[in-house]
């Protein structure tokens, strides 16, 4: 899950062991396209405040409007069951609300959560635990249960099934420029960040705030991580002694994402190092990425970090990248041009040097 959304369950435990009253809405189906995915969650406070987000904006001003006294229209959040709403099922509430053309979705709206039951998924959540919280949508009642692997929201129109936990979390193996440049970008997208760096000279130098630090050997850093399903690991030193130990272990973890900066002519000699020396197979390899990132002919640290956070997001949000994108294939088309280019122009030299000469 997003930081977001263990913000949006803190502040509405808040609220409510304060005695305010508050709901909870969550996005459980969708039709078309939506600002927000399933699952996205907003809490909203009787006097009109609100966290978090379940679209562009419209639809959270037409819950305030509704469903708190901030406007003077109504009495507050009032005690209920849950209920679904919908919005945008026609052209012009899809313009009303500002969702895109067609866009449809559907809320749960649970009334004044229960502050225990908040503050037990809340305490579970920051120990990393993964729940599955269950609603009764007839009555409210909330249960929760420790659950073995993530799973997508489920929604039968009388109970919801919603996975939460743990948070995505990145681990990074060197505490260079482009390390702070990645880090800071991956906090802004809701990672809980982990850098690690044997090297004091690195690490003694680290501004970027909020990021866990640590000064093991790289795999027994990756080793203590516990990397799962929501975990990447990048190792960006440029230095096999360190980069290869994390890779190692990394490889054989559940890890969303494994993979290492450096040339395409490093990155070979990296595979070919894990296969001959440490047993590694072009199959168990396969998860290594490398060189990492997004083609877009970045230079500089932070414009590598934009290239590696966009492959990162792209794949943990499960979409598949035209093969044309990597940094692999879109420098072995741009050496091919390069090459082509060379060639015709030295082809009239080639063909008749003098009469290139005299043209010159």
């Amino acid at each position: 899950m997003d930081n977001i959304d263990v913000m949006v369950l803190k502040a509405l435990h808040d609220w409510r062991s304060a005695g305010q009253r508050a709901l909870l809405a969550t996005v459980v189906r969708t039709w078309g396209s939506s600002p927000r995915p399933v699952g996205s969650m907003m809490a909203l406070r009787e006097d009109g405040r609100a966290i978090g987000s379940v679209s562009g904006g419209c639809i959270e001003d037409d819950l305030i409007a509704r469903h708190t006294r901030s406007l003077n229209q109504n009495q507050g959040i009032a005690d209920a069951p849950p209920q679904l709403v919908r919005y945008g099922v026609s052209a012009d509430e899809a313009h009303r609300f500002g969702l895109p053309c067609g866009g449809t979705l559907e809320l749960l709206l649970e009334f004044n959560p229960d502050a225990a039951s908040l503050q037990d998924l809340v305490q579970r959540l920051e120990s990393g635990s993964l729940v599955e919280r269950r609603v009764d949508c007839a009555t409210g009642t909330v249960t929760l249960q420790t659950a073995e692997h993530p799973d997508t929201l489920e929604f039968d129109g009388h109970t919801l099934a919603n996975h939460l936990g743990p948070g995505y979390r990145m681990l990074l193996i060197g505490a260079g420029a482009l390390a702070e440049y990645l880090a800071t970008m991956a906090l802004f997208n809701g990672f809980t960040v982990t850098v690690c760096d044997p090297r004091e000279e690195y690490m003694g130098s680290w501004s970027v705030a909020q990021v866990s630090k640590v000064t093991d050997m790289p795999d027994d850093a990756v080793a203590a991580f516990k990397p799962d399903a929501r975990s990447c690991i990048v190792a960006l030193t440029h230095d096999p002694k360190l980069d290869d130990l994390a890779l190692l272990e990394a490889l054989h973890s559940p890890a969303f994402y494994v993979g290492a900066i450096g040339s395409r002519r490093n990155n070979h000699a990296r595979r070919d190092r894990m296969i001959e020396h440490f047993d590694e197979t072009a199959e168990s390899l396969t998860k290594l990425r490398g060189p990492i990132g997004l083609y877009i002919g970045s230079k500089t640290p932070a414009e590598i970090a934009v290239s590696v956070m966009a492959e990162i997001l792209a794949v943990k949000n499960g979409v598949a990248l035209p093969q044309a994108m990597s940094v692999e294939t879109a420098k072995q088309e741009h050496d091919i041009t390069m090459n082509d280019s060379s060639l015709q122009c030295a082809l009239p030299q080639i063909l008749d040097p003098k009469a290139a000469a005299k043209q010159n």
